[in-house]
């Protein structure tokens, strides 16, 4: 089967790529590494540096595909309250230029990898499918509007599709010298460096954690099971669920460091206790995590210590710099 997988060079393409290519598929990937990096490439795959914005090219690449998985995006939930130009149009504008393209080619299926900012800020966790989603920030609104959009468009254009929503995604490949996302792989790298880690507010959110293999286990089955057709599936763990202060203690234990964060003020419109019920996957996909939060963690360490240490990359602008702008990037304090 042809399938095709935009950001592929990212953390969670590159991994299902892998996947795809090891069940026998012809794999057609594209990435503009904004948000990966190159050696995750599969060289195994049809591989262009190409942006999803760009129509044409995703004309050509979507051509003779029946699965497309679109899985690139700015996933900078908390950036996009001070960069939303930037992360909405490489979160909404590029789903529709992949969709566009697709539909004209008569994809069969369209699996759309969304995120838990979708649901924002609701009274009750673990955050079921049936919920309807509050999103607090553009990156959620971006990622909501698509899914809208990909429904409306099916109606008319009959195409299947299924929307996955993967949550805190850990393991190797992460991009961690970025400092605008990724809390783990952030402090695994400023804990490497021998410095502390950095938490905003007083460390008390909570979050569970999903293993990256994990979450190619559901994604494979979402392109090819037809009870997954025309259905939003939370993809991730539901019984770890841990502070950011723990998270720290964690990742010190496995280094055997002596934690001590530093703490700076709460990021705007970041939700407090972020939990999915993982319900709908246990029934659908017969979702079974593999990997706890420590042994995620330590293939993360390994993975890091083994592919080096780096500065954070300040490769993103930030738009809009006022008194509520984290210091953190004003200041480069990464």
């Amino acid at each position: 089967m042809k399938i095709f997988i935009t950001g592929a060079a990212g953390f969670l393409g590159s991994h299902l790529a892998d996947r795809m290519l090891e069940l026998g598929h012809e794999v057609i990937g594209c990435d503009n590494y904004i948000g990966g990096y190159q050696d995750n490439v599969n060289h195994k795959m049809e591989f262009h540096h190409a942006d999803c914005m760009d129509l044409a090219k995703m004309r050509e690449l979507t051509k003779g595909c029946e699965i497309v998985y679109h899985c690139a995006s700015t996933a900078y939930e908390g950036l996009s309250v001070f960069s939303p130009h930037f992360v909405t149009m490489n979160t909404y504008q590029i789903t529709m230029s992949v969709l566009s393209a697709s539909i004209e080619n008569r994809v069969r299926r369209f699996v759309y990898c969304s995120s838990m900012a979708r649901y924002g800020f609701l009274p009750v966790v673990p955050f079921t499918e049936e919920m309807t989603p509050m999103p607090l920030d553009p990156y959620g609104i971006a990622k909501l509007a698509s899914e809208n959009t990909i429904v409306n468009l099916a109606k008319v254009h009959n195409f299947e599709y299924a929307i996955a929503v993967p949550h805190n995604i850990i393991g190797a490949r992460q991009k961690y010298d970025d400092p605008f996302r990724n809390v783990a792989a952030i402090m695994i790298n400023l804990m490497l460096q021998g410095r502390q880690p950095i938490i905003y507010g007083d460390g008390e959110q909570k979050r569970n954690f999903s293993f990256v293999q994990d979450c190619i286990y559901c994604l494979e089955k979402m392109a090819f099971q037809d009870n997954v057709v025309g259905e939003v599936i939370n993809i991730g763990p539901d019984d770890e669920f841990v502070t950011i202060n723990e998270l720290a203690q964690v990742i010190g234990k496995l280094l055997n460091m002596e934690v001590k964060p530093d703490y700076y003020p709460d990021r705007p419109m970041e939700v407090k206790h972020a939990s999915c019920s993982a319900d709908k996957a246990r029934r659908l996909l017969n979702y079974k995590p593999n990997m706890t939060l420590e042994a995620g963690l330590t293939e993360m360490i390994n993975y890091i210590k083994k592919r080096g240490v780096l500065p954070f990359e300040y490769h993103l602008d930030v738009e809009i710099k006022n008194d509520k702008t984290p210091k953190t990037w004003t200041n480069r304090l990464f």
